[in-house]
């Protein structure tokens, strides 16, 4: 076995390998810039920048060998601009990380082929499919994608999963609990025992993918003959528990969408916020990885919604707690929205927050959907949520540290800030804040897509809000 062809599966190995390459690269980075002081301005910044992309095309070697949850990262770095990163070389980085979305390393047909025999019982693959690619056209973090086509001619796509993924993830989570006690010491009200939970049911879910058949057949019937959002068919009859067998989609790209015109591509990122965010109220069901290799403009101007390996599902009463906290940051009522994150565990002591810098600090988060206006949303814009969540050196640090993240919300701001980073690439352009209000109060539909979403679920009797509707 190819050494490159290996996924490295213990807690050590994994964080030595991409922590080597972190840290050489980091002394040889620190060796050019003392070297430099030697040199022209011109040559130094061109040595510089070498170094950089030396480092991005590493780092991107190393994570996509390490698959798993390791991999995920590099994939949601590629679409979030890091600020700890020097400006003029973040594009380096970008271009380079956006390779796990889009052509992440495969792994070589022999070895996942042995999947494909033990899943389905070493029945011959020319007894279920009429023709199989060899050659992957998709690789992610626990698998890799096939083109194939069924005996009855339909074309498919065969995601099989890579073998060991399941050691090198249960590597990955036992060094997320490393994660887990840093966010611990930066916010002591963070219950690390339960965050770690959700995190490990959420992320093992993943490798089950009758499990994500299961969830994709969910959002497959609840958006059947949708007018912009399209859920491929599964093929239940020859998906396992490694090999998911899905129709196959045809259409443009994330980078493809991102040279559309202005307009396009704010169509295309209401689609995304209303599949996204509108499935929590339609179907008490959401995606929790949304990133932008899993959306797809088909040529009818539907986008197609990919990937249902990691998903959450919420009760009525969680949501309704939700829809209060918007309700009272949108009516910048300081109090209500103190005792709102209160009741949904965000504030265990009310009485030790200054409401009014609660609400500037949420407004800093999530304002870009609580704002009555039109706002264009730009990677500047996720760099302060990212700030005002997160960095020590924010203004909200104080707040950041009484703060507490319920488990039950992890996946939710997840999905949220993943959201945004991929609305904030296509740097789109909406009124966010009217059309949430179509679910949380049932007001009437803000533009032309929601006109034709709500007479869809109308017609399937489907009611306008599950909680705050005439609260207005």
């Amino acid at each position: 076995m190819a050494e490159d062809s290996k996924i490295p599966k213990g807690r050590i190995r994994r964080s030595a390998k991409l922590g080597s390459i972190v840290g050489m690269q980091g002394a040889r980075y620190a060796g050019t810039k003392a070297t430099n002081v030697a040199r022209s301005e011109d040559e130094a910044r061109e040595r510089l920048e070498q170094r950089h992309v030396e480092t991005a095309m590493k780092m991107v070697g190393a994570l996509g060998q390490m698959k798993g949850a390791a991999m995920k990262l590099g994939q949601f770095a590629s679409f979030i601009d890091t600020e700890f990163l020097p400006p003029e070389y973040a594009e380096i980085y970008q271009e380079q990380l956006a390779k796990l979305r889009t052509d992440a390393p495969a792994m070589p047909w022999e070895k996942v082929v042995k999947v494909l025999e033990e899943e389905y019982d070493g029945e011959p693959l020319s007894e279920l499919f009429s023709e199989f690619e060899t050659e992957a056209f998709a690789a992610a973090s626990i698998g890799q994608v096939h083109r194939a086509e069924l005996l009855d001619g339909r074309a498919v796509a065969v995601k099989i999963q890579y073998p060991g993924i399941a050691e090198a993830l249960d590597a990955d989570l036992r060094n997320a609990g490393t994660i887990v006690r840093l966010a611990r010491a930066l916010a002591p009200g963070l219950d690390a025992k339960e965050i770690a939970k959700e995190l490990r049911e959420r992320v093992m879910e993943e490798l089950d993918y009758e499990y994500e058949a299961q969830n994709q057949r969910t959002f497959s019937r609840a958006y059947r003959d949708h007018p912009f959002i399209y859920v491929p068919e599964v093929v239940t009859r020859l998906s396992r528990r490694r090999v998911l067998v899905t129709e196959l989609v045809e259409g443009i790209g994330f980078e493809q969408v991102k040279e559309l015109p202005d307009e396009e591509r704010s169509r295309f990122g209401e689609i995304v916020f209303r599949g996204s965010f509108g499935s929590i109220y339609h179907l008490q069901h959401f995606n929790a990885d949304p990133h932008p290799g899993n959306y797809v403009l088909l040529a009818d101007g539907r986008v197609a919604f990919l990937d249902f390996g990691m998903t959450k599902r919420l009760d009525a009463e969680q949501i309704e707690l939700e829809q209060r906290a918007i309700d009272a940051a949108s009516r910048r009522d300081p109090d209500a929205l103190r005792e709102a994150l209160h009741e949904l565990g965000f504030v265990k002591n009310p009485s030790k927050f200054d409401a009014e810098r609660l609400m500037d600090h949420v407004m800093a988060v999530g304002g870009w959907y609580m704002e009555d206006r039109d706002v264009e949303l730009t990677p500047e814009r996720v760099m302060k949520v990212i700030e005002s969540t997160s960095d020590p050196r924010s203004e909200y640090y104080d707040l950041m540290r009484r703060e507490n993240l319920p488990a039950d919300e992890l996946m939710g701001r997840r999905m949220e800030t993943g959201v945004l980073a991929v609305l904030a690439q296509l740097r789109a352009c909406r009124n966010w804040h009217r059309i949430s209000r179509e679910w949380i109060y049932g007001e009437p539909p803000a533009t032309a897509l929601g006109e034709l979403e709500w007479t869809y679920f109308t017609e399937r009797g489907e009611r306008r809000a599950p909680g705050l509707a005439g609260r207005a």
